[in-house]
């Protein structure tokens, strides 16, 4: 694995993601043991561990939908701001899960506006910015689409571009490669590192695939 794969010219973000003894229990049992680990801007940490290990539980509770039966322990910030007590919306922090969670009801390109952020204002700014995502996820000309007629790889790099489109500054990844084929599997992963990467945005991937962890950055963080 590469300890930084950014070229030496590439601004570094100021953006950082500080789990500070941070730890989930569910009825009095234990699921992650106190866990500190920093991710700085543009660089992929990889929590690893089989089914049931919490590895999705952590995102949840990072993220700020952890549900309230689990409890809870340590400090999250990110860029120095302590995300413990924030709702959801006001955390910043992205999620891209195995399914792409794209709304059915709505056009490829609708799904992409549903991600803007507020200041992205007017009919002719929003088309601009949605039309600018569809050409880096290679899929100019596929706003008027319905999702339903996209490939299992077309969504997925909607579902990225609409959670970038938020403009998060973190990013979790909850197994998002884990139903694709292995060539498939390879090029989106891939695709989405660097889109992290180029953005400075820390990211945390949990998986059980060792090929994910081979690709990301360290730190490697193995669960029982």
């Amino acid at each position: 694995m590469s300890a930084d794969r950014r070229g030496p010219d590439e601004p570094r973000s100021e953006h950082r993601l500080e789990l500070d003894r941070v730890g989930l229990a569910l009825d009095g049992r234990q699921l992650i043991a106190p866990l500190s680990l920093v991710i700085e801007g543009g660089r992929v940490a990889v929590l690893m561990g089989p089914s049931g290990s919490g590895k999705s539980s952590l995102l949840a509770h990072l993220c700020g939908t952890l549900p309230p039966q689990f409890e809870a322990a340590g400090r999250v910030t990110l860029d120095g701001a302590d995300l413990t007590d924030l709702p959801p919306e006001r955390r910043r922090v992205g999620i891209l899960f195995q399914d792409d969670l794209l709304f059915p009801h709505m056009s490829v390109a609708e799904n992409l506006a549903f991600g803007l952020v507020s200041r992205v204002r007017g009919r002719a700014e929003r088309r601009a910015v949605v039309e600018r995502a569809l050409a880096d996820a290679d899929l100019a000309g596929f706003g008027g689409r319905d999702p339903a007629t996209l490939s299992g790889g077309q969504r997925a790099r909607v579902a990225l571009m609409r959670a970038l489109l938020a403009e998060p500054a973190a990013l979790l990844l909850d197994e998002p490669f884990g139903k694709l084929d292995a060539a498939l599997r390879d090029r989106f992963r891939a695709w989405v590192f660097d889109h992290a990467r180029r953005r400075g945005l820390p990211t945390l991937l949990v998986t059980h695939d060792p090929d994910d962890a081979r690709e990301a950055d360290r730190p490697v963080i193995q669960l029982a």
